[in-house]
């Protein structure tokens, strides 16, 4: 009966995907045909399959560029001390850039580079989906690795784990429960960022791309309601259906890597559809293997998949892994040499240049978003630590909601805005409101994974001796949760505070049916610059107002508990 139902799952699942690359076929030459005929975009109900396809595409590729940036950077960070020294305070700067101060350097490099062939732009979108991808898997794997119990650390010493061996048997299984967790958010990021993403303009210097977002930038600015509802209800559709077939087998996974120091039973959680799916798939490939190796051919693929292994393993190849890391780090510090180097020659000119009336309006502007700021991550605090705690006690709750909240982390805030002009700016009288909840929808998911994570991190054994020794209520939550939960909810903090900064470029300056609603905050002024004036003075100083505003918080305040929330609340064994 499971073997059928699995049958059964898998040639639906392949019915879908094929009536789906059809449809997106379909609208494939229903675009060409109209941008012939128009050459603009087309917003009809005919194309979104294509659209979607298209926005896939592009998530698909910036998370794989984040997951390789992830390994790379986060390894080095969580194993170097010194290193960590200066990278993570870079990558405090990076996650505190919003995606429109990346623009420019999209702009410069890719869409420049190719002389504004599409194949440029589509790098450019990459790349700035990129940027709303790689820092939160990144500060997730680094606390990962900077969190494991001393006793691997030293067994994987006294088993003389080193180089490649030591990364894949203990730094990459330690990662792999944040990474799975921080990668549902990273792509819930990547779709609420995907409007900025896919229409880059600089003042009149204007570049669209075929997708989602650009598809819901255009209906929403023309005040298509439905239009609008029907690209949404096509986003969440995807979003529901990688959630089922990708990131809950993926959420059970990872449960094989938690932390644990003893045996016994606890109730397995139960596999969706997705999860059959890929069951069935693993027997099909178990199946076919079996042949394979039962005719001799399949020993070949094995014998020579173990030597590679143990050559990427063993002395000889450590000093390539050295000659790696050296290149790498030397390409990253040109790199960023060369930025750096521009960016100040830029900076000097534009400040020596008379300076616009905006620019003297900047301190106050910052005050105003630091304070919707403020709000916003107090009401996302209210609900998501005890939502967070319920959900990692009661595995039923997280298999039914868990989904729910993934989705909703992934529609973006502004395709909800015809909701919030017809709601909060009407009976609020203005964007003040509106603006905070706004914010509000671009931090609490941060905390809410990150704090989901740290709940389900906690060994099984400790649950078992606070309830064996009467641990309950408020002494088990000072004693057991919070503390537990701590390295995350600072982690949540700082990537929520980013995600929040960045939030602000669609939450004080919207345009909706051909009018502009906005409030007065840093968002705003980044917003008029960039899509109104083209201010480059403008632009580039409220940039560095808001990556000195978040540098400095992060320093002096997000840094400092975290160094003394993983030295004080290490789970050992």
């Amino acid at each position: 009966m499971g073997r059928k139902a699995n049958l059964f799952t898998t040639v639906l699942g392949s019915a879908f995907v094929i009536a789906f690359l059809y449809s997106a076929y379909h609208g494939h030459r229903l675009a060409t045909l109209a941008a012939q005929e128009k050459g603009d975009l087309v917003v009809n109900l005919g194309v979104l399959p294509y659209y979607a396809f298209r926005s896939f595409l592009r998530m698909l590729g910036a998370y794989l560029l984040s997951g390789i940036f992830t390994l790379l950077y986060g390894y080095r960070a969580g194993t170097d001390r010194k290193a960590a020294r200066w990278l993570i305070p870079l990558l405090d700067i990076l996650q505190s850039v919003p995606i429109l101060g990346f623009f420019p350097a999209a702009i410069y490099v890719f869409v420049l580079l190719f002389q504004g062939r599409e194949m440029g732009v589509e790098l450019a979108a990459i790349f700035l989906i990129f940027t709303s991808q790689a820092w939160n898997m990144t500060f997730g794997f680094y606390e990962s690795l900077i969190t494991i119990p001393k006793s691997l650390l030293e067994a994987a010493s006294a088993y003389e784990l080193k180089g490649f061996l030591r990364f894949r048997r203990l730094y990459f299984p330690a990662g792999i429960p944040k990474l799975v967790y921080n990668s549902i958010m990273s792509w819930a990021g990547g779709w609420y960022f995907l409007i900025a993403a896919e229409i880059i303009s600089i003042g009149p210097v204007k570049y669209s791309l075929p997708g989602l977002g650009s598809y819901l930038v255009r209906v929403t600015e023309k005040g298509e309601l439905g239009l609008t509802i029907a690209g949404l209800l096509v986003l969440v559709t995807l979003i529901a259906l990688m959630n089922a077939f990708i990131w809950q087998p993926l959420s059970l996974w990872a449960e094989n890597y938690k932390y644990e120091f003893g045996s016994g039973g606890h109730r397995r959680r139960r596999g969706g559809l997705g999860q059959r799916l890929w069951q069935y798939v693993g027997f099909l490939l178990r199946l076919r293997r079996e042949k394979a190796t039962s005719t001799g051919w399949g020993e070949i693929p094995a014998r020579y998949g173990h030597r590679l292994g143990c050559l990427l393993a063993s002395r000889r190849a450590r000093p390539l892994w050295v000659w790696l890391q050296r290149m790498a780090g030397w390409a990253l510090g040109l790199g960023l040499t060369y930025l750096v180097a521009r960016g100040v020659q830029t900076l000097i000119l534009l400040l020596t240049t008379p300076w616009a009336p905006e620019m003297y309006t900047i301190p106050r502007a910052i005050l105003f978003s630091w304070l919707r700021l403020g709000a916003a991550y107090l009401l996302s605090l209210l609900w998501t630590v005890p939502t967070a705690i319920w959900l990692g006690h009661n595995e039923r709750a997280q298999e039914a909601l868990m989904p729910f909240f993934e989705v909703l982390a992934s529609v973006p805030a502004t395709a909800l805005f015809p909701i919030i002009v017809f709601s909060l700016v009407r009976f609020a009288g203005g964007m003040d409101l509106a603006s905070v909840f706004l914010v509000l929808t671009g931090m609490q998911w941060y905390l809410l994974f990150n704090l989901v994570a740290g709940v389900r991190s906690i060994p099984r054994d400790l649950k078992e001796a606070a309830a064996a020794y009467g641990v309950q209520g408020l002494t088990y939550l000072r004693k057991v949760v919070l503390p537990a939960l701590t390295p995350s909810l600072i982690t949540g903090s700082i990537t929520a505070w980013g995600g929040g900064w960045n939030a602000l470029i669609v939450s004080e300056y919207v345009l909706y049916a051909g009018k502009v609603f906005s409030t007065f905050g840093i968002g705003s002024l980044l917003d008029q610059a960039t899509y109104v004036s083209g201010n480059f003075q403008v632009i580039w100083s409220s940039l560095i107002a808001m990556i000195v505003s978040i540098v400095f918080m992060n320093h002096f305040l997000w840094r400092r508990l975290f160094e003394v929330a993983t030295r004080r609340y290490r789970i050992e064994g």
